[in-house]
């Protein structure tokens, strides 16, 4: 349902800037590389198959694949009505594609931004290969086993010998850790040097600890009183409290002091019984939870890694490409670290006395995003790109963009400041190939400018396959080639992030009519750690500029009551089916495109949104008042033309307020579009054109479109503001509901003429409607005026409605009413509407009553002698009385207004005055008037 919503967001805009006149390309695109291909071709091979499977053959069926799935997309993209360029889309496995996105990977590593080191990263198991962030995703409900473990320290520095010197035959280090495995890899411990920190001496478990189960009792009866005297611990001050409750324990402190103090002080590693430093980490190191010391392994973890590179420890990662520990790790060989790795070092601890507790824990945990299975942090060789030697750049191009919602800024800003260096390589055979070589015995990189030329030119040529079917010697330019059999072509491919990321380059500046930087990139939220900051790295690192001009995220889709859809919970919405219906068409109804998009323009996509059968049942209905609205106003036009169109200085007041209303309604549906805010485009056309427009206008326009005659000056006059609506209407919806804008313009049953001179065949040959400075031009006294008869008309409204209930009338024509201001300014403009020249401003016709009357005074006997009556009150207008009884006359069997002519025309004796001079050309007898 995401891709849905995407999809018709970026196709709502796309049509508006055509409309505006805009050269518009909507290039779709697809991230094949980005696709869980390997894992997907994999899956559907038995063992023996797998076995024969080459990296060409793999490539080749992963590439099918990824065709396959591109097809299925696209059709499904094209029923939404997405309008693009669908017989030239830009896949990120095509050769031109490839080919520009070796120009970036070339344009950063010359400017130096591209280097290759041993670093912990994201590293997926079950996939074999190195992992993104933004490759990651954190699943509800992951249950880690977390330690606490004591170190024993063996020696002090100088500077702290005498503050330690009395505990240092029994201190010990507390760590907690939820990765027990690392354990092996272990080479420092490190504390906060601002925090306090104390020597704790540990007294027996506690009588009232029953929430300890036996054996975590035995546990710590084991490791903290396996000695004749009282072991010590050293533990963050404040941690203290909390660690008794945990620990089943009484803690009594018996010194405190700064974590500085502790730096370089010695302990025993609790495995390989080596001697490891005590060090001072950062602000990472937090009283939140544990024991305020960090178990340090350099080699599994990221802010490990920083603080040894800082006191110069080793970057042990015993960890194979399967997730097991390797020889290094000695006892633990072989076994899986996320399995009976990480039982066996817990085993162990436990036999050595370091262990003081183990629980589960529940926390968010890195799983890979293809495999759906748990990744740990490994330090292995990788290319990495230096965020830091353009990050203040990319910080600054940032500030520069327009972004929508404007809060995005701040997300992106955050990830990019705290962004580490990227990991652009990956252990997989899919995608592109990283282009280096490797010299045989020294394992040192060959990576030029000519090395990289010639491999871009063979790839956009032949594609990236030749990678891996052409020689080292072929693949290698001619000035090096008589050294090819010291060289070996590495196997390393690309991040798909960097695949995507370097959209701007293989279709900005390879296609004509596109130009850099890109007006929109439209994605997620998500992708915020995904495409658009990969792609603004990536733009960065090689032109010093940002990719777009403007970033538009939205939300993600959930169900209607705020879950996140799931096949097990049965409450996935399908895109098709909500358009084609589904197999109980009474539960499923077939709904339409038009539908699906306007539910797109409802939301407020800032923010997840959501879709449910109730959701769909309302904007179908939304839909159809809108469909009936513009039935109404074709049918209506149907012996109209353009030549029979009524001036604007000769339209009735009623109509040039009509037209104030539409140009007004008009500018603010444009300045929605301007600013992507859909949802208020959605509820002005809805109050507009389905409630305004249909219970005003066109319920007040029935009388002179069906009464006043085919070619009366009202019915003319009433048509040309109708015309106007429905031109209008048509192209502020077509961004939106395209089908249903069409399916109006096919029906247009007159011909419109484009500037050119023309015909418009089709909706989206228009252009936006234009400003007409006329329409606005009403006096604002006049358009407040009639503000206050919209409001007057709903307070009649209720009076009439007192009166259908209570039997005096039935319909509202039935009526008569009447009307005394107390502002005398008022009551003359009152006065004036009951006299209007033309019937269309008449008080009574906008009332939709056969008469009204104003009172120029109000007795008690006049109150009191109507049966029913009501107040409106204002300030602009003071207190108007309003009085409702039975309409004076007899009932026209045409028109059904109540007049006392009716009966004054021998040949029509059942009609009002005007009935019969639409029906007859003999003149009016003198006897007879217009009611």
């Amino acid at each position: 349902m995401g891709h849905a919503l995407n999809k018709i967001l970026k196709d709502i805009i796309n049509r508006y800037k055509l409309l505006q006149n805009y050269k518009v390309h909507f290039v779709p695109g697809w991230d094949c590389h980005g696709l869980p291909i390997e894992l997907k071709v994999l899956q559907s091979m038995d063992k023996d198959a797998r076995k024969e499977l080459t990296p060409l053959r793999l490539r080749e069926k992963a590439a099918k694949f990824a065709k396959e799935t591109v097809n299925i997309q696209m059709k499904s993209f094209k029923r939404y009505g997405v309008w693009a360029d669908w017989s030239n889309p830009y896949l990120t496995l095509s050769p031109e594609y490839e080919a520009a996105q070796i120009e970036v990977f070339s344009q950063m590593a010359m400017q130096g931004y591209i280097y290759r080191g041993r670093k912990p990263v994201h590293w997926s198991p079950s996939s074999r290969t190195a992992l993104a962030e933004a490759e990651l995703e954190y699943p509800e409900g992951h249950v880690s086993t977390s330690i606490y473990a004591i170190f024993k320290i063996i020696s002090a520095p100088p500077a702290s010998y005498g503050l330690l010197e009395e505990f240092l035959s029994d201190l010990c280090l507390a760590i907690w850790t939820t990765t027990p495995w690392t354990i092996p890899a272990n080479a420092a411990v490190a504390v906060n040097p601002k925090l306090l920190y104390g020597v704790a001496e540990v007294h027996s478990i506690l009588k009232d600890t029953a929430v300890l189960s036996k054996e975590k009792q035995a546990n710590l009866k084991r490791a903290l009183e396996s000695g004749q005297t009282k072991p010590f611990v050293i533990v963050a001050s404040e941690l203290v409290s909390m660690l008794e409750s945990k620990w089943g324990v009484k803690l009594v402190v018996k010194k405190t002091f700064h974590g500085s103090a502790l730096e370089n002080c010695r302990y025993l590693h609790p495995v390989n019984g080596k001697e490891c430093p005590v060090v001072l980490g950062g602000d990472y190191i937090t009283t939140q939870s544990g024991t305020g010391l960090v178990h340090t392994a350099p080699g599994h973890g990221q802010e490990d890694y920083a603080t040894g590179l800082k006191y110069g420890l080793p970057i042990l990662s015993p960890v194979d490409d399967e997730g097991k520990f390797t020889e290094e790790a000695g006892q633990f060989s072989g076994l899986d670290v996320l399995g009976s790795g990480n039982a066996a070092v817990v085993k162990y601890l436990d036999e050595q006395l370091s262990l003081i507790l183990e629980e589960p824990y529940k926390h968010k945990y890195p799983y890979d995003w293809r495999t759906k299975k748990p990744t740990i942090f490994r330090a292995t060789e990788q290319w990495f790109a230096s965020v830091d030697g353009f990050r203040q750049t990319a910080m600054d191009a940032i500030n520069e963009v327009n972004w929508i919602p404007a809060q995005a800024v701040n997300r992106i800003i955050a990830m990019t400041s705290s962004r580490s260096d990227w990991c652009i390589s990956r252990q997989r055979t899919w995608g592109v190939p990283i282009p280096v070589f490797y010299h045989v015995h020294s394992k040192e990189p060959l990576i030029t400018v000519e090395t990289i030329a010639h491999i871009k030119a063979i790839v956009s040529n032949k594609g990236s396959d030749a990678w891996w079917y052409m020689s080292t010697e072929e693949l290698l330019p001619h000035k090096y080639r008589n050294k090819a059999s010291d060289y070996q072509k590495g196997t390393d491919t690309m991040d798909v992030w960097f695949d995507s990321g370097s959209s701007w380059a293989a279709v900005l500046g390879k296609r004509d009519g596109l130009s850099f930087p890109a007006d929109l990139y439209l994605e997620g939220t998500d992708q915020h750690r995904g495409w658009f900051q990969s792609s603004l790295l990536t733009s960065i690192a090689s032109t010093g500029k940002a990719p777009y001009s403007c970033v538009i995220t939205h939300g993600f889709v959930l169900d209607e009551k705020g879950l996140k859809m799931s096949k097990s919970l049965g409450n996935v919405v399908d895109p098709e089916i909500v358009i084609t219906g589904g197999k109980n068409t009474k539960n499923e109804p077939a709904y339409g495109a038009d539908v699906l998009r306007l539910w797109v323009s409802s939301v407020d996509y800032a923010g997840d949104v959501m879709i449910g059968p109730q959701i769909l049942r309302q904007m179908s209905d939304i839909y159809r008042k809108l469909r009936g609205t513009l039935r109404f106003l074709l049918s209506n036009l149907h012996d109209w033309k353009i030549v029979s169109a009524v001036s604007y200085s000769d339209l009735p007041k009623i109509d040039k307020y009509a037209l104030f209303q539409l140009q007004n309604i008009v500018n603010a549906i444009r300045d929605s579009y301007e600013n992507c805010q859909f949802y208020k485009i959605f509820q002005i056309i809805q109050r507009f054109a389905i409630v305004d427009l249909s219970n005003f206008y066109l319920d007040v326009a029935k009388d002179r479109l069906y009464v006043g005659g085919t070619s009366s000056y009202t019915r003319r006059s009433c048509q040309t503001v109708l015309a106007a609506h429905l031109l209008s209407i048509v192209r502020v919806i077509a961004p939106i509901l395209p089908h249903l804008a069409e399916d109006v313009w096919q029906n247009l049953p007159f011909d419109y003429v484009k500037e050119d001179g023309s015909v418009a065949k089709f909706v989206f040959e228009l252009k936006w409607p234009g400003v007409d400075e006329n329409w606005l031009a009403m006096p604002a006294d006049d358009v407040d005026f009639w503000r206050i008869i919209l409001e007057l008309r709903s307070e009649v409204n209720k009076v009439l409605e007192n009166a259908r209930t209570g039997k005096l009338i039935g319909s509202s024509l039935e009526a008569k009413v009447y009307l005394h201001a107390s502002d005398g300014a008022t009551a003359t403009r009152l006065q004036e509407m009951c006299t209007a020249i033309n019937d269309a401003d008449a008080l009574h016709r906008i009332l939709i009553t056969s008469q009204v009357e104003i009172f120029s005074s109000l007795d008690d006997e006049m109150v009191t002698s109507t049966p029913y009556s009501g107040r409106y009150t204002d300030k602009r207008t003071g207190e108007i009385w309003i009085g409702v009884t039975q309409a004076s006359g007899t009932k026209c069997e045409r028109c059904w207004n109540y007049s006392p002519q009716v009966g004054s025309f021998v040949e029509h004796p059942t009609l009002c005055a005007r009935c019969f001079s639409v029906i007859d050309v003999q003149p009016l007898p003198a006897a007879a008037g217009f009611s």
